[in-house]
C-alpha cells in the first residue's frame, strides 16, 4: 500500500511539473519578444543612408507587453532606431481596443519618426476614421495609398503606403485592386528605388513584377504553428503552408520582408513563433 501511495504522489507530481513547464512554454511562447536584425545590401541605397536602421512592428491585434507597452517599448529604444514601420492590425475588430495601441505608439513617437500602413482589421473594424484620426493626433505619418520621403546624410527616399486591400473592396481576388496597381505603376516608374509599407505579403508577385525596390509586410502571423524543416503551417491569405511567414524574400530588384508580428487574433496561441520585433539596417553598397 505505501508503495503503490507513493507511485501515485509521484505520477502527480511529474503530471503537475509537466502541465507547469507547459503552460510556461506556451505563455513563452505567446509573450517572449525576440528580435530579427538583417542588413538590406544594395547599390540603391544613398550613401547618406548607410547605416539607417529601421524598426519593424507588426499585427499587434491589442497585444500588451508590459505596463503602458513598457517592454516593447524598452525593446525599441535598445534597437534605437531611425524610423519606425507599423504594418497594419495594431488592433483586433473582434474585441476592438484603440488605446492599448495608443500607448505603444505615443511611446515609439518619442523614439523616432513613426510610418502606418493599415491591416484588414483596421478596415473591417468599424473604426477605421477614428484609428487614424489618433493615430495622427499622436504623431504617426498615417500612409493610406499615399507616398512621402525619409531623410538622412542629406539624402532622400521615397516612402509609400497602400491601405489593406479591403479599403477597395472586401471581396479579395489574390491581387491588388486595380487602383492599388496603379498606384504601383506611378511609384515605380517614378521612382529607380523605394521603400513601401503594405500588409500583404500574399502579392509579392505584384512587388516584384514592378522592381519594389523594398517592401515591408506582415498578416500571415509567421504561419501561426511553426515547425523545423517545414516553416509556418497556416497564413490569411495563403492557406496551408504558405509561401512567404517570416523573413525577407527576393526577386529580381525587389525584397520582401514578412514579420511575424506580435499578436494573435483567432488562433490564441503561438508555436516556435515567438512575438516578433524586425530590424533592418540599410547598408549603400552591393551583396557580401
Amino acid at each position: 500500500m505505501v508503495i503503490r501511495l507513493h507511485k501515485k504522489v509521484f505520477l502527480l507530481l511529474l503530471t503537475v511539473i509537466w502541465l507547469t513547464c507547459l503552460i510556461l512554454f506556451l505563455y513563452w511562447q505567446d509573450n517572449g519578444l525576440t528580435v530579427t536584425r538583417s542588413e538590406y545590401r544594395s547599390p540603391s541605397v544613398p550613401r547618406g543612408f548607410d547605416g539607417f536602421t529601421v524598426v519593424q512592428l507588426s499585427d499587434l491585434h491589442n497585444k500588451q507587453f508590459g505596463k503602458e507597452q513598457k517592454a516593447l517599448l524598452d525593446t525599441l529604444a535598445a534597437l534605437s532606431p531611425d524610423a519606425i514601420f507599423l504594418t497594419g492590425d495594431l488592433i483586433d475588430r473582434r474585441r476592438y481596443d484603440l488605446d492599448t495601441a495608443i500607448k505603444l505608439v505615443e511611446g515609439a513617437v518619442k523614439l523616432a519618426p513613426v510610418y502606418y500602413v493599415s491591416g484588414n482589421h483596421e478596415v473591417l473594424s468599424g473604426h477605421y476614421d477614428e484609428i487614424l484620426e489618433r493615430l495622427q493626433a499622436a504623431g504617426v505619418h498615417t500612409l493610406e495609398n499615399e507616398e512621402t520621403s525619409l531623410t538622412a546624410g542629406g539624402a532622400s527616399l521615397p516612402l509609400c503606403g497602400l491601405s489593406d486591400p479591403q479599403y477597395f473592396s472586401t471581396t479579395l481576388t489574390g491581387r491588388l485592386p486595380d487602383q492599388q496597381e496603379a498606384l504601383l505603376d506611378v511609384w515605380s516608374q517614378e521612382y529607380d528605388f523605394l521603400l513601401l509599407l503594405c500588409h500583404r505579403p500574399e502579392v509579392f508577385d505584384e512587388y516584384a513584377d514592378r522592381d519594389i525596390g523594398l517592401v515591408f509586410t506582415g498578416h500571415a502571423h509567421g504561419g501561426q504553428f511553426r515547425l523545423p524543416l517545414i516553416g509556418g503551417l497556416f497564413a490569411p491569405g495563403q492557406g496551408l503552408f504558405p509561401a512567404y511567414t517570416s523573413g525577407s524574400y527576393t526577386e529580381g530588384a525587389a525584397t520582401m520582408y514578412v514579420s511575424r508580428g506580435l499578436g494573435n487574433s483567432l488562433m490564441p496561441i503561438r508555436l516556435f513563433n515567438r512575438p516578433e520585433v524586425v530590424a533592418v539596417t540599410l547598408r549603400s553598397e552591393g551583396p557580401l
